[in-house]
């Protein structure tokens, strides 16, 4: 008896950039030689290349995913290295504090670290929170290593989360030469049309200008903003965000490089926004992301410009969006990734990790011909989940500040929220205590991070705390401090270190 092949044996990408070049090396590595995985790029639409900046993710997505060497990426795409997000003037103006990678300090029994912290905190016997992570500890002395091999065991220097800065563009390039090694062929050309099938609304094929038909099973969307395919053609819909996170434009401009480029990317918030700064080897990426109904473009573009570090390398470049996401990820044989599925401002670098958590999804549930319509259920389920646990991230940011200087900070402070969201922020007001909700990205630490760093300071600490004696207490707790100081102290600098190891050639 022969069993019907019923496999998909055609992939077609509509879209280049980060999205769809990462979803072309994924696909191509897993599966089947047969299959006929084809790229549709046009090099006159371009692409956005917002996002430079990423989280501990995507050394995990480089290395397990891709099989790619972290030295060759870093030096391909002008990297550097990233231990968190530095967040000035957000709580209140002249508040600074980062939002690090990695753990806390050193659980104990049942407890995180930062309940213990906390009872010395309250009572005015510690410093801030971010004397307790090495990352925190770490960044703003300029410092960098990976976790050492030969560390003992329990250092914090054997365990070091880390994220990378990189080109956007030469990333892209990067991952489409290992794509097309591996077989995938890149079309070049604009896509005109999109032929559905009569009978179900399944795409059967795309036009191209000159007249091409590009017929294909699966289709992925990685059209950008346009959504091609998951929205001009199937209609699929948008759930707008703008409420929450009410910034809808962006001026975006490299400068030069002024000085070593700092281990952490820079958030600023401004009287309508937010500026980031992302320091690469041969520039600095800078961004304006503000609210248009409280700002001018123009004003916008002179504010961005009047705070770089160096020599702006360009006039900045406008962009427009509206925050949220499609009502479904995957409709019929589509499913979008990347800016074809939603958007969430970079606040927190979280644009390349939901492009490579959809990949992974994908090659999850992936499909045969049938398209059995549960897979495409649990991929958008799960899609919408982490979509919304990382906007409810994002929004405690604007939400938790005491700023009321511009009208902007105003409706941020005053804006009623989801009521998951306002019942974590009571909790861990009341006594310091945070759940992660399931698989949720984001974790204790950088809830507890963002919460403290912002104003939201507990009421009181957890009671199991006052069982370990006062004297104990405090050398507990001191001990961390003095051990991750003494870690930071030990590391490299973090220009030291790309010197030695992965320095890219000057562009």
């Amino acid at each position: 008896m022969t069993s019907h092949d019923n496999r998909i044996r055609s992939v077609v990408i509509v879209g280049g950039g980060s999205a769809g070049w990462m979803a072309a090396a994924a696909l191509s590595t897993y599966l089947d030689a047969a299959v006929s995985i084809r790229l549709v790029e046009s090099e006159e639409i371009g692409i956005v290349g917002v996002g430079e900046a990423s989280v501990p993710h995507m050394k995990l997505f480089n290395r397990d995913v891709l099989g790619i060497d972290e030295t060759e990426f870093v030096v391909r795409t002008q990297g550097t290295f990233k231990l968190g997000i530095q967040f000035n003037d957000w709580g209140r103006i002249g508040d600074s504090y980062i939002h690090g990678f990695g753990k806390i300090g050193r659980a104990l029994g049942p407890l995180p670290f930062h309940q213990f912290w906390l009872k010395l905190f309250l009572a005015g016997r510690a410093p801030e929170i971010g004397a307790y992570s090495l990352q925190t500890v770490a960044a703003p002395l300029g410092k960098f290593m990976p976790s050492a091999s030969d560390a003992p065991a329990g250092s914090p220097l054997a365990d070091i989360a880390y994220a990378y800065h990189f080109d956007a563009g030469l990333y892209a390039r990067y991952l489409r030469d290992l794509s097309e090694r591996k077989g995938v062929r890149r079309i070049e050309g604009k896509v005109v049309e999109v032929s559905q099938r009569s009978e179900d609304g399944f795409i059967e094929a795309i036009v191209m200008e000159n007249g091409e038909r590009i017929e294909g099973e699966l289709f992925v969307d990685c059209s950008g903003f346009r959504g091609l395919l998951i929205e001009q053609a199937l209609e699929t819909g948008y759930e707008d965000w703008t409420y929450w996170l009410p910034c809808d434009r962006a001026m975006a401009v490299p400068c030069e490089n002024v000085g070593p480029p700092t281990p952490y990317t820079r958030s600023t918030a401004r009287t309508a926004g937010w500026q980031w700064r992302i320091p690469l080897q041969h520039r600095t990426g800078n961004g304006y992301v503000y609210a248009s109904r409280h700002i001018g473009d123009d004003e916008a573009a002179a504010t961005l410009l009047a705070n770089l570090d160096g020599r702006a390398l360009a006039d900045p470049r406008p962009l427009r969006f509206t925050t949220g996401v499609r009502r479904k990820f995957w409709n019929r044989n589509v499913v979008a990734l990347g800016l074809a599925s939603g958007f969430m401002e970079p606040l927190e670098s979280t644009s390349i990790h939901l492009i490579q958590s959809g990949i992974q999804r994908l090659l999850g549930l992936f499909p045969d011909r049938d398209f059995d319509p549960i897979l495409a259920e649990r991929f958008n389920r799960q899609s919408a989940f982490e979509w919304e646990k990382t906007r409810d991230f994002l929004i405690l940011h604007y939400k938790a500040t005491q700023r009321d200087d511009t009208p902007f900070w105003n409706d941020c402070r005053t804006m009623s929220i989801p009521e998951s969201l306002q019942e974590s922020i009571d909790l861990f007001r009341s006594s310091g205590r945070f759940f992660r909700d399931a698989e949720e990205f984001f974790a204790l630490p950088s809830w507890v991070q963002v919460m403290l760093g912002q104003g939201i300071v507990p009421r009181a600490y957890h009671p199991i705390v006052d069982r370990m004696p006062e004297a104990e207490l405090v050398e507990f707790v001191d001990r961390v401090r003095r051990v991750l100081a003494a870690s930071a102290d030990a590391m490299p600098t973090h220009q030291a270190y790309i010197d030695r190891y992965c320095k890219a050639a000057k562009m």
